[in-house]
């Protein structure tokens, strides 16, 4: 079973259809390899083993009177314990909800559930998901697979972590200011961070009450393979007219954009940004050479509005001393706050109301100068972080090294896949993210296939 472990979710649900497995034996393949490494990694925090088992087994009665349920078909899955499960715990992460159970599935779960995925369990996040560091104080610390020291990143750590395991094909993850691009980047998988309404939020812990943010908190699947990324899309996306925001919008195939015509930028030292590890450069450029043989054009250019990130993201976050984030936590009965949580808290800085006012003017404009300058090009290729994966506790400390880099994206809502391109000296995996122009996730999808091709994608851990 261990070729179908590494398998991708796509291939795997061609060989159920083709019944050269069963989608029982591909159900307890996974679960025993979760069993096998998540002692060490604490990314599975609550598994619903039997409940897998039985849907496995009549996901294969099924198939054998020729009623195959959807494009995922038996293939199991895991979800970021931020996405409401009916029937199966779903903390958020935070204490007010450890003993939480829905009674309906999100929106994203049951899409999934009705294309035939299986849920076999739960991946960690930190409290809320609002953190980089995936830790929390219902279920702990979760350790990145490729160094038990180090962080899977946040605050869709659990799943990075258990997916480049083989524990689980792809998991659904959330992204506020790089929450699927970051553990992608840091476990070596693949993960997009789709365009803002594009799939509903619809029973995430973060959902579509979100105001002035609302382009930044977007869920989209994380897998070992970019192919993935493309079928789970699909079966995750369009309205559910209960999420406001999101819009009927055509998704294009990626296999039908042509490369040759596409013109890339790139940058690797983003003004007004920490400087990057050289190893980040390095697969940063490894990227670009492999681009340069097929584009139309590529060429070194970093947008100027990126310089005012930091600033409009802290005046817009924290604007309100963080009483968005107290009404969450009230509303999940929590008292025992994550120290993580309390320190975003503590740290925010309350401004007047038309200060506020005056930070959605310049987001607008922000936004505005961003479009000016994607309209010379179709994609940016640009650094996930400034570094491979670091020591517990250290994202927290260095977080302008992490978020800045992908936050830029949330705050125009734009698509983001990304792919591993690299690896550090300490045998860590580095990723690329590859914006596109506003609703062309077929576009960065396009590039990151070709870059997992040209560079060798997911590679599995020491584990």
């Amino acid at each position: 079973m261990t070729d179908l472990i590494y398998s991708s979710a796509t291939s795997i649900a061609q060989s159920i259809r083709d019944k050269e497995v069963s989608a029982a034996e591909v159900v307890q393949a996974h679960l025993d390899r979760i069993a096998e490494v998540n002692d060490k990694l604490n990314a599975v925090v609550h598994l619903c083993a039997d409940r897998a088992l039985e849907e496995a087994a009549e996901a294969d009665a099924a198939l054998a009177r020729g009623d195959a349920a959807g494009p995922l078909h038996g293939v199991p899955m895991t979800l970021k314990d931020s996405l409401d499960t009916e029937g199966v715990v779903t903390t958020g992460g935070t204490t007010g909800r450890r003993d939480f159970v829905p009674d309906r599935d999100a929106t994203v779960t049951a899409r999934l559930r009705a294309a035939g995925a299986i849920l076999m369990g739960k991946t960690n996040t930190p409290e809320l998901t609002m953190a980089g560091e995936t830790d929390n104080s219902v279920y702990g610390r979760t350790n990145n697979p490729f160094d038990l020291e180090r962080s899977p990143g946040g605050s869709s750590g659990g799943a990075g972590a258990i997916i480049t395991t083989g524990g689980s094909p792809f998991d659904i993850g959330s992204d506020t200011g790089g929450s699927i691009r970051m553990p992608a980047h840091l476990c070596g998988i693949a993960g997009i961070k789709p365009n803002s309404g594009r799939v509903p939020r619809t029973g995430h812990i973060i959902n579509y009450t979100l105001g002035a943010t609302d382009s930044y908190t977007q869920n989209g699947p994380m897998a070992r393979y970019v192919e993935d990324l493309d079928l789970i899309l699909r079966v995750i996306s369009g309205p559910d007219w209960i999420d406001p925001a999101i819009v009927d919008m055509p998704l294009g195939d990626p296999s039908e954009v042509d490369l040759n015509s596409l013109r890339v930028a790139f940058y690797t030292d983003p003004p007004g940004f920490k400087v990057p590890a050289q190893e980040t450069r390095d697969a940063v450029n490894a990227a670009i050479r492999a681009l340069s043989d097929v584009a139309a054009s590529v060429e070194e250019d970093a947008p100027s509005p990126l310089e005012r990130v930091p600033d409009m993201t802290a005046r817009i976050g924290g604007g309100d001393g963080r009483a968005g984030t107290r009404r969450l936590l009230d509303k999940a009965g929590t008292t025992d706050v994550s120290v993580i949580l309390t320190r975003r808290i503590e740290e925010a800085e309350p401004i007047t109301t038309s200060e506020f006012t005056k930070s959605l003017e310049d987001l607008d404009q922000y936004r505005s100068d961003m479009l000016q300058f994607i309209s010379d090009y179709d994609v940016i290729v640009a650094p996930v972080t400034a570094q491979p994966a670091q020591p517990h506790g250290s994202s927290f400390e260095d977080r302008n090294r992490h978020a800045f880099y992908t936050g830029p994206y949330n705050l125009t809502g734009w698509p983001g896949t990304v792919v591993r391109s690299g690896t550090s000296s300490e045998g860590l995996p580095i990723g690329v993210q590859i914006i596109a122009r506003p609703w062309r996730e077929d576009v960065s999808l396009a590039v990151a296939a070709f870059l997992e091709s040209a560079l060798g994608g997911w590679q599995r851990p020491p584990m």
